[in-house]
């Protein structure tokens, strides 16, 4: 099955987009993965949260940050007084990658179509980049400093924090985390 574009997969809607994404074989991952795992939250939310990929939880379940990672996203979101209809978080790469590796290029390449459309969708003010990955699945190889927002072309601003699994094995994160949050607080209050 070729992707569509982007524009065709806008003109779905969110539930031809979810469907497209179920029945999707452009990459190997879809000949190992559980649950395709596709978006939770708000469908007009002011902020989107971009993660890499699913983990062992969110393929078992199919939802985004439903793990570990997730209860320290939870936290983030908290802490920046979010409601839940303020966000919605979604991945770069919709299929979870054997033993949790790093996405490959070719992977990122083939849900591109799908990240991008459903950010037209969902039409966000601000999109939170959740690590490096998320930014070079969203970037196309421009480098953003961590927590210095990017307003693109008046459509949304681009911030990028860290990873709530980095959190996890670097605890000493968690304040400068809540530095970067509150230095930008502006962006969704």
């Amino acid at each position: 099955m070729a992707v569509r574009s982007v524009n065709e997969l806008v003109k779905m809607g969110f539930e031809g987009i979810e469907k497209e994404i179920l029945e999707c074989t452009d990459c190997q991952l879809h000949e190992t993965v559980t649950n395709k795992v596709i978006s939770k939250g708000s469908r007009n939310p002011q902020v989107v949260f971009i993660g890499e990929a699913p983990g062992r939880k969110e393929d078992e379940t199919g939802v985004p940050f439903c793990g570990r990672a997730g209860k320290n996203l939870d936290d983030i979101i908290e802490y920046m007084g979010l409601s839940d209809y303020g966000y919605a978080v979604i991945n770069a790469v919709k299929c979870r990658p054997p033993d949790n590796r790093n996405p490959l290029k070719s992977e990122i390449k083939a849900c591109k179509p799908f990240l991008e459309a459903q950010i037209e969708l969902l039409d966000p003010e601000v999109i939170i980049l959740l690590g490096n990955t998320a930014e070079k699945a969203f970037c196309d190889g421009k480098k953003l400093e961590w927590g210095v927002p990017e307003y693109v072309d008046g459509k949304y601003t681009l911030l990028k924090i860290y990873h709530p699994a980095a959190l996890i094995y670097q605890r000493s994160r968690i304040g400068e985390q809540k530095d970067l949050i509150d230095s930008n607080r502006h962006l969704w209050k």
